[in-house]
């Protein structure tokens, strides 16, 4: 559950046969089966083909890991396709999340320089085509981007301990990592970027921005770490330079590290798993920094990640967002449609409504924040619950008619977003062979939708649930229904352990 989409059958009895380390060493090695670029849509404006292409790959793809660390990516460095310029374009997602996957194994320096050259990502955070400053005018560079690289993608805001704690000055005070200052250097260091063809097109989300000389800044760049790019560095020396000097700043591998453990394993890491992926970030043992393998690694591998006795602490795992929960459904039960097509795209209204639409996030700040504290025994005692932010009356209320609906015969009516949008529905063939044997069935939902986390006080609720109900006509249909249903809104099943 953590490092996948949901579990297969075949996928369980992998792993046990070969262990978690080979597991990963396999999934490093499996290469992407398509490309969000290449995905088949109707035209460069069809959004909804970039959002049927993610089901597909989350789903079917073999590439299990790199799909999910996508994901993950996506919710840290963001650029969401329910903005201005962006708003439901396929080419600008398609080509950003393609560059996410490219580099989910790679280097996280490479990965920081990919998503600053992205055409969607300057878009979204307007240094795409940012000017240099003009005395005359008084025009000063956009400084949207330059402050995001610093405080969202990077380093944070306040400087750390190798383990994730802050740092504090004589008077107790948490330091600050970068001032205006700093911002305004870095903006500098972000002009002169427009498309790869010229500064003003041709439009061509697939391949990174270039510098144009005549547009990038020649001041002087005073940015973090004391550091300053003299003036009359190119373009592209300066932003070496600056992504160098946060890549190699003391916050990178802990800043990076606790938000990964938080998106893929649990909200509450112990100051001391944050430090062992710290300490991989800085070196994967080869003397390399920012290997993408060796973070995932510690990250999936720490003993606190794999310790089954953390299962049963309450602070322990996280809160499933919405897009796992039901990607979890899809996988287990093989969904298609009659075309064999995973055509989610009616879907997004529910997932709206759930708090959580794919490639739309409402901002910058992705769905949820990961320092974000639900009000009540959370807070008090100092802990966080990031997909508790999308998380309230109205959202819980949705979750259980959307459940309600995916596992029912007919699933949602889509065809009126396209005559081929026909429902997407879970295959049921072997769940209905146990419909006769309650604790048979929940043995299978436990393996595959559950993730082996049905507590014994759930099972007991679901079984006379289904023994409710007679096993004539169309009895053995509802008890899996139901029990498929009862599971998905468990606590069991929403809570990731």
């Amino acid at each position: 559950m953590q490092a996948s989409f949901g579990t297969t059958l075949p996928e369980v009895q992998s792993v046990s046969a070969t262990g978690y380390g080979r597991w990963l060493d396999t999934q490093f090695a499996t290469p992407r089966a398509t490309t969000h670029w290449a995905f088949p849509r109707r035209s460069p404006e069809a959004f909804f083909g970039v959002v049927e292409s993610f089901w597909t790959q989350a789903i079917r793809g073999p590439d299990q890991l790199r799909q999910r660390v996508t994901l993950a990516l996506y919710e840290m460095f963001v650029v969401s396709g329910n903005a201005g310029d962006l708003e439901f374009l396929a080419e600008p997602l398609s080509g950003y999340v393609d560059v996410l996957a490219e580099n989910a194994f790679g280097n996280f320096r490479t990965l920081i320089e990919a998503v600053s050259r992205s055409p969607a990502m300057g878009w979204y955070l307007s240094h795409q085509g940012n000017e240099k400053e003009d005395p005359a005018t008084g025009r000063i560079p956009d400084q949207n981007f330059a402050r995001e690289v610093m405080q969202l993608f990077t380093i944070g805001l306040w400087e750390l301990n190798a383990d994730g704690s802050r740092r504090l000055d004589s008077a107790g005070q948490p330091i600050p990592t970068y001032g205006q200052a700093e911002v305004s250097g870095m903006s500098r260091v972000f002009t002169g970027m427009s498309w790869a063809g010229g500064w003003d097109g041709p439009w061509e989300f697939n391949r990174p921005m270039t510098h144009h000389a005549t547009h990038v800044s020649m001041s002087e760049k005073r940015i973090v770490s004391g550091v300053v790019i003299p003036a009359n560095t190119s373009g592209p020396d300066s932003l070496r330079i600056a992504l160098d000097t946060l890549f190699n700043h003391a916050n990178a591998g802990p800043f990076f590290g606790e938000q990964l453990i938080k998106r893929l394993v649990t909200s509450n890491p112990s100051r001391a798993y944050v430090g062992r992926v710290a300490a991989a970030f800085a070196n994967n043992g080869a003397g390399v920094r920012g290997d993408m393998r060796a973070i995932i690694k510690a990250v999936l591998l720490d003993p606190e990640a794999r310790d089954a006795a953390k299962t049963a602490e309450t602070n322990w795992g996280k809160l499933r967002e919405p897009i796992l929960r039901y990607a979890a459904y899809l996988r287990a039960f093989s969904a298609t449609n009659t075309q064999g097509r995973l055509s989610l795209w009616g879907y997004d209204d529910w997932m709206k409504v759930l708090g959580q639409a794919v490639f739309q996030p409402p901002s910058v700040f992705s769905y949820f924040r990961p320092d974000y504290a639900p009000p009540g025994a959370i807070r008090a005692t100092s802990q966080v619950g990031p997909e508790f932010q999308i998380t309230h009356e109205s959202s819980t209320t949705a979750y259980a008619n959307f459940v309600s609906t995916v596992v029912s015969d007919t699933g949602f009516d889509m065809t009126y977003y396209h005559p081929e949008n026909a429902p997407v529905k879970g295959v049921y063939t072997t769940e209905l062979t146990l419909a006769s044997q309650p604790d048979a069935l929940l043995d299978r939902l436990n393996l595959v939708l559950m993730g082996a986390q049905l507590s014994a006080t759930t099972r007991t609720i679901i079984k006379n649930a289904m023994e409710a109900i007679p096993i004539t006509g169309d009895g053995p249909k509802r008890r899996v229904q139901t029990a498929i249903a009862l599971c998905m809104i468990s606590p069991d099943f929403v809570v990731q352990k």
